[in-house]
């Protein structure tokens, strides 16, 4: 839409810097943009916006942003060298340095690693296919086993489908049991749930009730109805406790899931000594309010049973997973109008895309197993260093900065350093492209169009929306679908095949709608184009069984895997006598609403304000150790010591320290001038790639034991 007087055009636009999905429109003049505000006629954001919205700007504006392929070489004075080459150049460099670690090595000498901003952009989502397919590694890496493994798995194992994701329906529930969630900083995390502030304050005003377990009294805490401080790694013996009410005072009922539900007298039998007596020493929360919780819960109308990171990020994140679920089962709120309901996204993928499987292959080093045909990423580092077949000698990254994001990150820079050729697909130098032999910069997001083909599968309600680029693609660039179509084609041809034409990904997401389930209703990706802030499909609805994908649609909850599980929680917490108490603090993560990742630290309106890089800790833990609110401390755990500023915090519990993700730009090498300025310290410095969730290989971001002393 452009103003005849004035050249002022108008862009209806998702924002793309977390899982809100958030609309918003932008006007802009030439080249400058003017402003960003929300879409009130988004059916989805409703008109909601946060502060990362605006840094839309930033990102496209940003003069560290690379905007041409870089070559890492060697000076005369031995330092390392960037030069800038032309894309052909870069792309046969890349192409053949593959190629040549194929043919010497084999293809498992080759690494992948894809970041979470990956599945924020529709292009890398369709097209990365076009390289990977003539490269069938099996060592390949996500961000996936640093965040949302349990929830895949929990998918799988029930409902049959690693994206048959239970999304709770606050908006009409009466009862919410959030675990190790903070939506009002994340705006939803396998849940999309913008505005979600607003909706928290209607389900209270209309008699509901938010009930919160977390080890820190967070931002949604201050609006929660109840909030229960929990001792970092003990969830599943909580959500245990629950379901073992459930059955004990005959409170499950499994309603409209009766017909199609198995194995819950499996289960019965096999949780029958996790009391609420058991869990409350462990948990810190009294039996009585364990039980008031689950009577609280069967009793509701409709209720939800939803946790994240901080029970996915942790030793027993795909156990929590399941019995999260077992309880919306047992509970009858699953499938249910304000319980937890599975989405009908206009591009379906559950029918599109496979199932998923677990593992079918395993890690060479520490034989940790496969999900998706992805290993742990907390393996990267081993793989990479230990001699053998199959080492990793040459890496592809994407979109993702690992050396910041996963376990024991000064291993895996130091791993980096050992590589003999590396490519990384990105538009920034920083603490993991910095070891790269190639640089691939793609477009900026504004000069590419979008379709949030992940985040529409988690979405509160079932919407659909298109746009279009909000700026030219300037000449010579390349978007992330063509580098991969591009780099593809090359190796093909060097392998002896032949090169493919590919469609772009509107193209694809056009046949996706037309495939879809709202085809009928005229949804098409012309009609997006017609309406830019989205159509709205309306609320989510009960789908099972014909939603399900498991044999015969029939969801059997004794899944061996979290069942066998049970035997290393009850050896963990099993009371030994003359055993030790542990004195060591538990350190856990933080999320702040300016922030969801490393690469948004280069952004001056999300980094503005006070210093965010501090050790939250409760003035007692301080008083015991003679530490000084805003001094400097040390903080070791079993890999590493960092030493940071600490702050007296009574919302947090004793026994518990927190530290915010993404943070540590004080590496040399990097070009990121407002992430430096605000560097702080790395929590993936102390974080142990050891340590995982031996269920699914997951790492264990939350509760880390660590020691804090002052510095």
């Amino acid at each position: 839409m452009t103003s005849e007087h004035t050249g002022i055009k108008t862009h209806h636009r998702a924002c793309h810097l977390c899982e809100a999905i958030c609309g918003v429109v932008i006007e802009t003049e030439g080249e400058r943009i003017l402003s960003i505000k929300g879409d009130k006629d988004d059916p989805l954001s409703r008109g909601h916006i946060c502060p990362k919205a605006m840094a839309l700007k930033d990102i496209h504006e940003d003069p560290d942003r690379l905007r041409s392929p870089l070559l890492r070489t060697t000076g005369a004075d031995g330092k390392t060298e960037w030069v800038a080459i032309s894309w052909e150049d870069a792309l046969d460099r890349a192409a053949q340095g593959l190629v040549d670690t194929y043919q010497r090595h084999g293809v498992h000498a080759i690494g992948v690693y894809l970041g979470n901003p990956s599945v924020h952009n529709y292009g890398m989502l369709t097209h990365q296919g076009n390289l990977f397919r003539h490269l069938r590694t099996n060592n390949r890496f996500s961000a996936t086993s640093v965040d949302q493994l349990p929830h895949h798995l929990a998918a799988l194992w029930l409902f049959g489908h690693k994206l048959l994701f239970p999304i709770p329906d606050i908006d009409r529930c009466d009862y919410f049991l959030m675990l190790g969630a903070n939506p009002i900083a994340s705006n939803g995390s396998i849940w999309t749930v913008p505005d979600v502030k607003k909706r928290i304050k209607a389900l209270q005003a209309r008699g509901g009730k938010l009930v919160l377990l977390d080890p820190r009294h967070t931002e949604t805490a201050q609006l929660a109805s109840e909030h229960h401080f929990i001792k970092p790694g003990t969830d599943a013996l909580f959500l245990l406790a629950v379901l073992n009410t459930l059955f004990a005072e005959r409170l499950d009922d499994l309603a409209h899931l009766q017909d199609f539900t198995q194995g819950l007298e499996v289960v019965r039998a096999a949780i029958a000594e996790f009391t609420a007596e058991f869990a409350a020493p462990h948990t810190g929360i009294a039996a009585a309010t364990i039980r008031r919780i689950a009577r609280e819960l069967a009793a509701a109308n409709a209720g939800i049973c939803y946790g994240r990171m901080g029970v996915s990020t942790q030793a027993y994140g795909a156990l929590n997973q399941w019995l999260i679920q077992l309880i919306n089962i047992v509970t009858g709120n699953l499938d249910k109008p304000g319980g937890s309901l599975f989405t009908l996204p206009a591009v379906d993928q559950v029918s599109t895309v496979g199932p998923g499987g677990f593992g079918r292959h395993h890690s060479r080093v520490r034989g940790l197993p496969e999900f998706d045909r992805e290993l742990p990423v907390a393996a990267l580092a081993e793989e990479i260093t230990t001699p053998g077949e199959h080492q990793i000698r040459a890496l592809f990254t994407g979109a993702g900065n690992p050396v910041m994001s996963t376990p024991n990150g000064r291993q895996l820079d130091a791993a980096l350093a050992q590589l003999d050729f590396m490519v990384s697909l990105d538009f920034y130098l920083n603490e993991t492209t910095r070891h790269a032999t190639l640089i691939l910069p793609p477009t900026s997001p504004l000069e590419h169009d979008h379709y949030d083909l992940a985040f529409h599968v988690n979405a509160v309600r079932n919407t659909a929306r298109f746009n279009e680029a909000v700026f030219e693609k300037p000449n010579g660039a390349r978007h992330d679908w063509e580098i991969f179509t591009e780099l593809g084609n090359r190796v093909a041809m060097l392998l002896g095949g032949a090169a493919q034409a590919s469609m772009p990904p509107a193209d694809i997401v056009a046949m996706g709608l037309q495939i879809g389930p709202y085809a009928q209703q005229g949804v098409s990706l012309q009609t997006l184009r017609e309406n830019p802030s989205g159509i709205d499909l309306g609320p989510l609805q009960p789908q099972l069984p014909a939603r399900l994908r498991t044999q015969g649609n029939v969801i059997r909850c004794d899944t061996p895997e979290p069942l066998a599980d049970l035997a290393r929680l009850r050896a963990e917490f099993a009371p030994v006598q003359g055993q030790a108490q542990d004195l060591s603090l538990r350190l856990i993560g933080r999320r702040h609403v300016r922030s969801n990742n490393s690469w948004m630290h280069n952004f001056h309106r999300l980094m503005k304000g006070k210093p965010r890089c501090t050790l939250m800790m409760h003035p007692d833990d301080m008083q015991t150790r003679g530490i000084q609110d805003g001094h400097e401390v040390r903080v070791q755990s079993r890999i590493g010591t960092l030493q940071v500023v600490v702050e007296s915090a009574t919302d947090i519990m004793p026994g518990v320290v927190s530290l915010p993700h993404g943070f540590g730009h004080d590496r040399a090498g990097i070009r990121l001038q407002i992430a430096q300025r605000h560097a702080g310290v790395s929590c993936n410095d102390l974080t142990d790639e050891l340590a995982l969730d031996v269920l699914s290989g997951n790492a264990v971001l939350n509760g880390v034991p660590v020691e804090v002393v002052a510095a």
